[in-house]
């Protein structure tokens, strides 16, 4: 691997045409292009903000599916040293609000339409001045929406109308714009999920996004001759980092969905000889579980999953992925702090034993005793190097909460280092529950439940009870066509965990979609414990822990 040289994002995709300007960049459902095609939109969108009166450091929200406008508008944006600020998809009108206020974004793009969500209902709900004249009182700073379409509110601006103030700006003033931005300067804004409280922007460099792709794509053996299939939202910084600019730094081509749906990804996949893929362990499992499946139509090699060794097992011995890799990170790392390399020994891989990047620190926290903990001690990880963001947006204090003055990172997640170095996850420390005085992390519990036959998904939340404080409950999807009973899953379970972790209640759901996941694919464990209210028949006050 080549030293790493701190570039910006216009450098990357100048170097990518220089090199593989011809060859396929982003394959969709309904467009392909070139690298050159990629920076010929990219310049025309830069090209158009210059002409809106957008300045260096300027944010810009964009609520897209994954497709060639948001890849124009992020690179268009980069070019000229404006932010973007990522929207997802499935904010309700409330939290749309909530992030462009924030993050006083002063231009939004947005579809008008997605999934069967009215885009321009819920921006409409969030600033009515949209069908009149901006800016207004509820939002401000938002001078101007441009919507991806043909169609727009009075208020607001076609995109084909946006792109024509691309022909008043010279090359030339372009160029100078381009020149004037530098690697640390703030790329993205990532919008954590939100999924127990409002979102926190995440400020990321452009050193931060690249380096991190890069040194990601070497750890997993991606090269400029591979087709990387895209399983995650671009609005999540795993899609933006490590799926698109990790194809942008190394050349390769990205194959992507609009949004991810098993199905059409085993059939886009095969179609289309996708080599890598990446995902946590709910993407996976839809994927092996789904009735389409079929490892012989795919030739499928390498990637990363951040999943448990059951699901990791799987990925190698029925997906074929042999060079999968394991991983671990954070939206506040850019994201990734730790992953296994392709030519790491396969059992370690499943495992889920990985060391840091090159130039990342791990260390384990113990707040107890205000200190470092020894190899093996379980405890807070903690981050430390160039991949760990800028702070969160308009958040000084919550910044200083969370990076100390030593620049350590407290990721708010469980894990310890083995005596070589290795990380080992175990959970989210606001997961762990108690269960008569005795820790439970839920991914353990899970990894028991996955280990059975006749369970595809499983998610464990920790609930109460009288007697012992809390107790585990669990949901759990099965394969097709097979039964569970309690008793059956209590009886499996005791040669496998301890009793006080086999789960006090369990449901078994078809899926887990209408019950609560991001759109990245992970499920919501605060909408479970929201289930459990009403299914398990607890009190209100009894969940409020």
């Amino acid at each position: 691997m080549m030293d790493w040289i701190k570039h910006c994002l216009a450098q990357a995709l100048q170097s990518c045409v220089d090199q593989r300007g011809a060859e396929k960049a982003i394959i969709t459902p309904t467009v392909q292009r070139t690298w050159v095609e990629v920076q010929e939109h990219a310049l025309r969108v830069a090209k158009a903000l210059i002409e809106s009166d957008v300045q260096k450091g300027d944010l810009v929200g964009l609520m897209c599916a994954n497709d060639e406008h948001w890849i124009d508008v992020f690179f268009g944006c980069a070019l000229i040293g404006a932010i973007t600020v990522p929207v997802n998809t499935r904010f309700k009108s409330s939290e749309l609000q909530y992030c462009l206020k924030q993050a006083d974004v002063k231009i939004f793009f947005t579809m008008d339409a997605f999934l069967g969500i009215n885009f321009l209902s819920l921006l409409r709900d969030a600033e009515p001045q949209i069908d009149h004249q901006l800016p207004g009182e509820n939002l401000p700073l938002l001078r101007e929406v441009v919507v991806l379409s043909k169609d727009a509110p009075k208020g607001c601006l076609p995109l084909e109308d946006f792109l024509q103030r691309a022909q008043h700006v010279s090359d030339l003033a372009l160029n100078d714009r381009t020149a004037q931005v530098f690697a640390d300067d703030v790329l993205l804004i990532q919008f954590t999920s939100g999924t127990t409280a409002y979102p926190k922007g995440v400020m990321l460099t452009h050193e931060n996004m690249l380096h991190n792709a890069n040194a990601v794509s070497n750890r997993i053996g991606l090269t400029q001759f591979d087709r990387y299939f895209n399983c995650r939202p671009f609005f999540h910084v795993a899609g933006s980092t490590l799926s698109l600019l990790a194809c942008l730094e190394m050349r390769s081509c990205l194959v992507t969905l609009p949004t991810f749906e098993a199905g059409a990804a085993l059939e886009m996949m095969a179609r289309e000889k996708c080599t890598f893929i990446s995902g946590n362990d709910t993407l996976f499992q839809l994927l092996l579980n789904h009735p389409a499946f079929d490892s012989t139509k795919l030739v499928l090699k390498g990637g990363w999953a951040a999943a448990g060794p059951q699901t990791m097992h799987k990925i190698v011995t029925i997906l074929g992925i042999n060079n999968i890799c394991w991983s671990y990170g954070l939206s506040e790392a850019s994201p990734n702090v730790v992953k296994s390399d392709y030519r790491d020994d396969v059992q370690a891989r499943i495992d889920g034993l990985a060391k840091p990047l090159p130039g990342i620190e791990v260390k384990i926290w113990d707040p107890e005793r205000i200190g470092f903990l020894a190899a093996n001690e379980q405890g807070e990880i903690c981050v430390r190097g160039w991949s760990v963001m800028k702070g969160y947006y308009g958040k000084a204090e919550l910044t200083a909460q969370t990076i100390d003055v030593h620049g350590w990172l407290h990721t708010g997640d469980l894990g310890y280092l083995t005596e070589h170095g290795h990380l080992r996850f175990v959970g989210r420390l606001k997961d762990v529950f108690r269960v008569g005085g005795e820790n439970v992390a839920p991914a353990e519990v899970e990894e028991a439940l996955l280990s059975h036959p006749a369970i595809a998904i499983a998610q464990v939340i920790g609930v109460p009870d009288e007697k012992y404080g809390e107790v585990c409950a669990a949901y759990i999807a099965l394969k097709n066509s097979h039964v569970l009973s309690q008793e059956e899953l209590a009886f499996w379970l005791k040669s496998k965990i301890a009793n006080f972790k086999i789960p006090k209640y369990l449901a078994v759901v078809e899926n887990f979609e209408n019950l609560g996941m991001t759109a990245s694919g992970k499920v919501q464990k605060n909408k479970l414990k929201e289930d459990a209210l009403k299914r398990f028949n607890f009190k209100n006050s009894e969940l409020t822990h």
